[in-house]
């Protein structure tokens, strides 16, 4: 038998939600919260086997619970249902620990078999979260590790102050290469001139900062 914590701030909801899960023969509802506070003290008092919470909600919101609760009890498992697909709505769920994330517009059944599925820890995302969180990775992936010897080493001259003609002075290769070198490493660093790579290559500590 799964154990629930079903969380939410609409007492509506959490009629609807938790008549459709005690139907199920594999399901009970052990516990209601109206906000993540609650969410909090049930979910460390209870021990349900799968947490729903939503998002919106009074006094703490989604985010917050869950990362209250994941540090008190870390292998909690807790599926997001909600509204919202907003970033700022997404990205603090996952990071605080949740596993899965789907809309409350899903069909009742998909959100029984999503309960199954965070049960047995298989994390279940919409298509759009999964978009974002792809993108995410991406975005967060370490955009200097894309550089050759030769771009990293120009980098690093510019961080310093050279010019393009000093660096072609520097590493004896003609300026035209220079400007090519420069050119394709303001691609892979996402940036668009050369003041901003100067800047990731500080914010990044590839160099120290002049004093």
């Amino acid at each position: 038998m799964i154990r629930i914590l079903l969380v939410d701030d609409h007492e509506m909801v959490r009629i609807g939600v938790s008549a459709y899960l005690q139907s199920q023969s594999d399901m009970e509802v052990a516990g209601e919260a109206a906000n993540g506070e609650e969410a909090v003290k049930m979910a460390l008092e209870l021990r349900p086997d799968v947490i729903l919470m939503d998002m919106v909600m009074p006094v703490m919101n989604g985010a917050e619970a869950t990362e209250a609760i994941i540090r008190e009890w870390p292998e909690a498992k807790i599926m997001i249902v909600t509204s919202f697909l907003d970033d700022d709505k997404v990205y603090p769920a996952l990071k605080a620990g949740a596993v899965s994330y789907i809309l409350k517009t899903s069909k009742a059944s998909r959100i029984a078999d999503s309960i199954r599925e965070t049960m047995n820890g298989t994390p279940v995302l919409e298509p759009e979260v999964m978009s974002k969180m792809m993108k995410q990775m991406r975005h967060d992936r370490v955009l200097h590790d894309e550089l050759t010897d030769r771009e990293m080493e120009i980098l690093l001259l510019l961080a310093n102050g050279y010019t393009n003609q000093e660096i072609a002075d520097q590493l004896f290769i003609a300026l035209k290469t220079v400007k090519t070198h420069v050119s394709n490493l303001l691609a892979k660093l996402e940036v668009h001139d050369r003041t901003q790579a100067v800047i990731y290559a500080f914010q990044h500590k590839l160099v120290s900062p002049p004093k």
